[in-house]
């Protein structure tokens, strides 16, 4: 199953035990916003696949699923807030046909700071089932400026006269907990807020709310979903909107706010990713091939070897939509020349429309330096884990590596400070076969990234394959193992 790429601030993850036990799949999401009355604080949004826990009979006689949640907001090593609860399935008659999600929804008061979110499941009628991930988030709504709450994705509202206790501003929000849109899925909704324009901008002042899809690959708006409205300052203004997305290409995007004052200036903004899956859009094929790439830079490639090689150089910083077009219609290197050339001008014209040749060749500065540093005897360096990483990211701001630990493969793990809209990012590489230069993304805690909660101990397993508990730490614990601390202290 593909892997569910990419998460903002409002942070989407898929985690998963890995013990032999039936794997809990768990879904969780979680958003940020400021009460002027009570203070900033946080929401999370759970959602547990039911068909991934043990259901067994109750008291009735029908089947219930039983799973102690505990969620725990750290700051340093003090515990700043924390939850222990028991979340229950429906009963069921039978188990035949279990494909609903057990959603939950909890709010905690958080003040402005840095925080490890950590996040403890079991199922309480299987013992070796259990998972647990720990999140660092930061919460930061000052006094005297402009500042957006995270953007929450909403399965459905409505307005309310009387609030409860998950009510905001006249609104209860079923949270919609995945940043994946399936093709069924019509329209996207989401929710927001904006405080503190009215101290900043003026009493009674307007401003511009911008509000729009981007391409999450390259930045770009895209028109058709770039609305701009006229907003009254205030101490709070609400965002709830949606778009019809049917005819949104498959693909991964940014939904983006921007405050914008009467300069133009953007003075606020948030955003959140999400991917859409959408085969029945594709790129026309007549677009492309209507191409003049007569007074071009792409006429000086004429060999078609090289440039079905450049083609595939542009994987790691392709769309879904490029990618796909390439796989239906590049196979290999006896391609039509002519389209070749025509689909690589659009590519960097898409990126570069004053400029392309100096966007790609700035790239290919780049391609070179992966193909040198990462290259194996069957693969070029773009076509590596590494390569890959590195094109799509950039270099990262530090490298550690080890080749020398008793009981650990060899390995690097990346580290920026920043990647796009998500910061202190890792990726850890291996090499399980010891001989190749080819090593292979373990784990990273970068949204899209695989994302092993047994890095660890897979890495630290070259000279004892026996099966492990989830919970065993002797791999962080092995004689000259460095791999942990590495990971949380980047050096």
């Amino acid at each position: 199953m593909k892997k569910l790429p990419y998460f903002s601030f409002l942070m989407f993850f898929l985690f998963s035990s890995y013990s032999n036990a039936k794997n809990i799949q768990a879904y969780l999401s979680y958003a940020s916003f400021k009460s002027f009355q009570q203070g900033s604080y946080i929401e999370t949004y759970l959602a547990i696949s039911a068909n991934s826990i043990k259901l067994v009979k109750n008291t009735e006689g029908k089947f219930q699923g039983n799973l102690e949640i505990t969620l725990i907001f750290k700051k340093d090593t003090t515990v700043k807030a924390f939850k222990k609860y028991n979340l229950l399935s429906p009963a069921l008659d039978d188990t035949n046909s279990v494909s609903f999600n057990l959603i939950d929804q909890q709010r905690f008061s958080l003040p402005n700071g840095q925080y490890n979110f950590e996040i403890f499941i079991k199922d309480n009628n299987d013992k070796n089932s259990h998972i647990k991930t720990t999140e660092q988030i930061n919460i930061d709504f000052p006094q005297d400026k402009i500042s957006i709450s995270d953007i929450e994705f909403v399965a459905s509202y409505k307005s309310v006269a009387e609030p409860t206790l998950y009510s905001k501003n006249g609104y209860d929000l079923a949270p919609y907990i995945f940043d994946y849109y399936p093709p069924k899925t019509e329209k996207i909704i989401f929710y927001s807020e904006i405080y503190n324009t009215d101290k900043v901008l003026g009493v009674n002042q307007q401003y511009l709310l911008n509000y729009y899809i981007q391409v999450y690959e390259t930045n770009k708006k895209i028109s058709e979903y770039n609305i701009i409205k006229k907003q009254n300052t205030g101490e709070l203004n609400v965002i709830l909107n949606e778009y019809p997305i049917q005819s949104l290409p498959s693909g991964n995007y940014n939904l983006v706010v921007d405050v914008i004052n009467r300069n133009n200036e953007i003075v606020a903004t948030k955003k959140i990713f999400f991917q859409r899956n959408n085969p029945s859009v594709q790129i026309n094929f007549q677009d492309i091939a209507a191409l003049n790439t007569g007074s071009s830079f792409v006429k000086k490639y004429e060999n078609a070897d090289t440039l079905f090689d450049f083609l595939k150089s542009l994987r790691p910083i392709s769309t879904d939509l490029e990618r796909n077009f390439f796989d239906n219609n590049f196979k290999n290197k006896d391609n039509d020349l002519k389209l070749m050339q025509q689909y690589f001008l659009r590519f960097w014209e898409s990126r570069n429309q004053l400029n392309p040749e100096k966007a790609w060749l700035t790239y290919f500065e780049e391609v070179k330096k992966v193909n040198a540093a990462y290259s194996s005897r069957i693969r070029k360096g773009y076509e590596t884990d590494r390569g890959r990483v590195y094109l799509q990211y950039g270099p990262p701001n530090t490298i550690t590596t080890s080749d020398k630990e008793p009981s650990a493969y060899p390995y690097e793990i990346w580290h920026y400070y920043k990647i796009k809209n998500q910061s202190n990012r890792k990726f850890v590489f291996y090499n399980p076969d010891l001989v190749t230069n080819d090593y292979a993304l373990l784990h990273s805690d970068a949204t899209g990234e695989v994302n092993n909660y047994n890095w660890n101990l897979i890495l630290n397993n070259r000279n004892d394959r026996s099966i492990r508990n989830i919970d065993d730490k002797n791999a962080d614990d092995q004689w000259g193992g460095k791999s942990l601390d590495y990971f949380n202290l980047p050096h």
